[in-house]
């Protein structure tokens, strides 16, 4: 469980080198970045106040929980007075590969990042024994680890960290190792030295805002998440308009064009993690081969993956829509046809969706 915070604790006797240290640490560790920042998020917080206010959050109700706790790490875990980010790499060196599944209409296509084990589970680990780690050597301190599992800017306090700055996807982008890694934070009590925040490295480039294949990033910086594949595909738990289904293609968990595109990426460091190897030939599989997945099936092939988060009707859902943007083959027609008349409404409209376009032609 993690440490609380605890009260206020005597001064280090040596700031920098404790903040060394725990660098050596968070790489003897497996991370490949690892960086230390203040609390303050203010420029940050006017931001998210603005996008929460023009809708573009879609449904995800939860950004707009817990008041400014997101924007102000003291709130949400009083007595924090740094944050250390850290750097998970994920990529596979298989850019191209991603590509020839993409222009393949038959093919489904799932986020690099849901290819293998669910990263939560696997780095929150790591940062507690990292957390507990350090504890060993200073004595006892207060502090939280956090992997995507409460309201943080983890990609603010990341880039104020030095990990890297948030391109104009909103991904974060590290001048020497692109954007295909995870982030981490682990709160803590001990008045550490600060690393420089990254500077941006976008400059003119607009790849990836022309790339979006619905338009979602509707400025530098700024994401529709109502108009984002990955946003659609995994969190958005209705139907998905049908004025996007045609963009979507064949992407039926996350969308990973943007990143594809960034020339920053030809510097990615590609990860020999043995949890992150793909399951299940997730790279390669037919969209009618994972359409004929029973709930059994799906809950058994994605035991300790991300895609579970979907559920089985949304990844139905998402499948007849790529199947619907498919070419008109017999295996295509057959898989639709199969669940014509499934239990969930919600798939039957995406069926009956898919068939008209396959009859319209």
């Amino acid at each position: 469980m993690p440490s609380p915070l605890a009260p206020p604790r005597p001064e280090l006797p040596d700031p920098a080198g404790v903040a060394a240290r725990i660098r050596e640490l968070a790489h003897a560790s497996g991370f490949q970045r690892c960086g230390i920042s203040g609390v303050e998020l203010g420029e940050d917080e006017t931001h998210l106040h603005n996008w929460l206010a023009q809708g573009l959050y879609g449904d995800m109700q939860w950004m707009r929980a817990h008041g400014d706790k997101r924007s102000r790490p003291r709130e949400l875990v009083p007595g924090t007075l740094r944050v250390v980010s850290v750097g998970l790499d994920y990529g596979q060196d298989d850019d191209a590969e991603a590509w020839r599944t993409l222009a393949d209409g038959e093919r489904a296509y799932v986020a690099r990042y849901a290819l293998g084990r669910d990263y939560h589970k696997l780095m929150r680990n790591r940062l507690q024994k990292l957390a507990e780690r350090i504890a060993t050597e200073i004595g006892p301190f207060g502090f939280r680890v956090f992997v995507d599992s409460a309201p943080v800017l983890e990609r603010a306090l990341a880039r104020n960290a030095g990990l890297g700055w948030i391109g104009k996807h909103t991904c974060l982008i590290d001048k020497d190792g692109g954007s295909w890694f995870f982030l981490g934070e682990i709160y803590l009590d001990l008045p550490l030295p600060v690393d420089p925040p990254a500077s941006t490295h976008c400059g003119s480039c607009t790849r990836c805002i022309d790339i979006c294949p619905t338009q979602a990033i509707v400025a530098p910086y700024r994401l529709d998440a109502r108009r984002c594949i990955a946003y659609l595909t995994i969190e958005h738990e209705g139907a998905i308009p049908e004025e996007l289904r045609p963009a979507v293609g064949n992407r039926i968990f996350g969308c990973d064009d943007c990143q594809l595109v960034c020339p920053w990426n030809k510097f990615a460091k590609r990860t020999d993690e043995t949890d992150f190897r793909t399951r299940n030939r997730l790279d390669t599989a037919t969209l009618a081969e994972l359409f004929a997945w029973s709930e059994d099936d799906f809950l058994s092939c994605t035991e300790g993956s991300a895609i579970r988060r979907s559920g089985h009707e949304r990844w139905l859902r998402n499948i007849a829509v790529a199947l619907g943007n498919a070419p008109t083959t017999p295996e295509v027609l057959t898989a639709l046809a199969s669940r014509r008349d499934d239990p969930s409404a919600l798939v039957r409209e995406h069926v009956a969706w898919a068939l008209t376009r396959h009859a319209s032609g």
